[in-house]
């Protein structure tokens, strides 16, 4: 039996991978070289995180984006570029009060956590379609920041990745696509 098979390599993967393993890459040439090297092994798809060179812990900086996409595209490797969307999302409640955010707390807004893929136009980008506990944090999607990417995503012509992580996500993610923010199927 033939099967079509999509091969997706997050280089980096989410979160502080760094401190996990040595051969997790940090800066954004290391970066671009296990992508491209990920391409030659026959990945179909790069799915880019980028980290702060100096420490090895999550960035959400456009430079380090660009840099990462710019050298990909320049190697001319046949790999289809998908840029996270999902950071800033990191909710760890304060050990003394918990109605507060903690330590390692990291929240962006739907436009923030879009800047890099409106800048870049990448040809995937991650669409998360839901909130999930997620080791001691809580990932904070709330359906109206949802949506709002939803449409940034629509409105820049990147294809989204919608990132189901239980039955609720798939359900939102087709009522994302009842309301004409996903074309197509996802």
């Amino acid at each position: 039996m033939n099967r079509n098979v999509i091969l997706t390599c997050a280089v980096t993967g989410a979160g502080d991978t760094t401190a996990k393993s040595q051969h997790v890459p940090i800066t954004p040439k290391q970066i671009a070289d296990d992508c491209i090297a990920a391409a030659k092994a026959g990945a179909s798809i790069a799915h880019i995180h980028v980290r702060d060179p100096e420490t090895g812990g999550i960035s959400h900086s456009l430079d380090h984006f660009r840099e990462v996409m710019e050298r990909v595209r320049e190697a001319d490797m046949d790999i289809v570029m998908n840029i996270t969307a999902g950071g800033g999302g990191d909710w760890i409640p304060d050990a003394n009060d918990p109605t507060r955010g903690g330590p390692g707390t990291d929240i962006q807004t739907p436009a923030q956590r879009h800047e890099p893929v409106g800048e870049l136009l990448p040809e995937l980008c991650t669409l998360d379609c839901g909130s999930l506990n997620f080791g001691d944090m809580v990932y904070v999607n709330p359906a109206d920041w949802l949506r709002e990417h939803a449409r940034l995503v629509q409105a820049a012509g990147v294809k989204a990745e919608l990132e189901c992580f239980d039955l609720g996500h798939v359900w939102f993610a087709r009522q994302l696509q009842k309301e004409g923010l996903i074309e197509g199927d996802p």
